[in-house]
């Protein structure tokens, strides 16, 4: 489905809680998200939003008249949106005004996480309102072993809390499972991590978490972190043998390579 798809950046200083070495943000850094201004995400979001609808922004970007539609507003950006500390005030914010604007419920309201905060109050508050709007999260979830997530994720979070932070997420708002897969180093997708992503999703199955879907995907753009000239895309047929053997589990499962 084609149409335009609206980012909301929190991270607007680059910073970031995890450090993905697929990443493509340019000076990357760890942190947190900066302060908000509300009444200027509110000021500029009402704004973007009457251009695309009233003005002629789809003239000015010559955009085909078959796309002419506003298919999702997504919270992600340059790093991890939940260390906002205004959060679920902001994502209720973003909501009311999607909807008076007529936006909502139509299109999308997706939250793209590491899903490393949703312990945390203020970052379940968020997921409650995004619910609230028909929104959906997608929770990062690269690798299934503790080595996998140190060396792609930079996570010092365990696979274990990670896990019980998806079954929150899952409980509060419909979720799905996003997996960026690479070749690191020519190794490759291992049968290591192969079989320790079966048996979290047969965990998932015994928890009843209920995952709206698990979506697989490769690097589509170089990366901009050290480790850039070691990675490459994983090939397309790995991916779609490795989405078969997760059907078999009674998931449902996209690839994108």
């Amino acid at each position: 489905m084609g149409g335009l798809s609206i980012g909301i950046n929190f991270n607007t200083n680059n910073a970031c809680n995890w450090r993905c070495i697929y990443c493509q943000v340019p000076d990357l850094k760890i942190g947190a998200a900066p302060k908000i201004d509300l009444e200027l995400l509110e000021q500029e979001l009402r704004s973007f939003l009457n251009d695309v609808k009233e003005g002629d922004f789809y003239d000015r970007y010559y955009v085909p008249a078959d796309k002419r539609i506003i298919k999702d507003i997504a919270i992600a950006g340059n790093g991890e949106p939940t260390s906002l500390k205004d959060f679920a005030a902001a994502v209720e914010l973003i909501g009311k005004i999607a909807t008076e604007a007529g936006i909502f419920p139509d299109s999308h309201y997706v939250l793209i996480t590491n899903g490393s905060l949703i312990h945390q109050a203020n970052v379940q508050a968020g997921l409650s309102a995004l619910k609230t709007y028909g929104g959906e999260v997608w929770f990062k979830f690269d690798s299934a072993t503790e080595e996998g997530r140190a060396l792609i994720n930079h996570a010092s979070q365990s696979s274990k809390t990670s896990l019980n932070n998806l079954l929150l997420s899952a409980s509060l708002c419909p979720t799905k499972l996003q997996t960026c897969l690479v070749d690191y180093d020519e190794q490759g997708f291992s049968n290591k991590e192969r079989l320790a992503f079966i048996d979290l999703f047969k965990t998932l199955k015994q928890l009843d978490c209920q995952l709206q879907d698990i979506l697989l995907y490769t690097i589509a753009r170089p990366s901009l972190q050290p480790e850039a000239s070691k990675i490459r895309p994983l090939d397309t047929n790995i991916l779609n043998d490795f989405a078969l053997e997760i059907r078999l589990l009674d998931y449902k499962v996209s690839v994108t390579a």
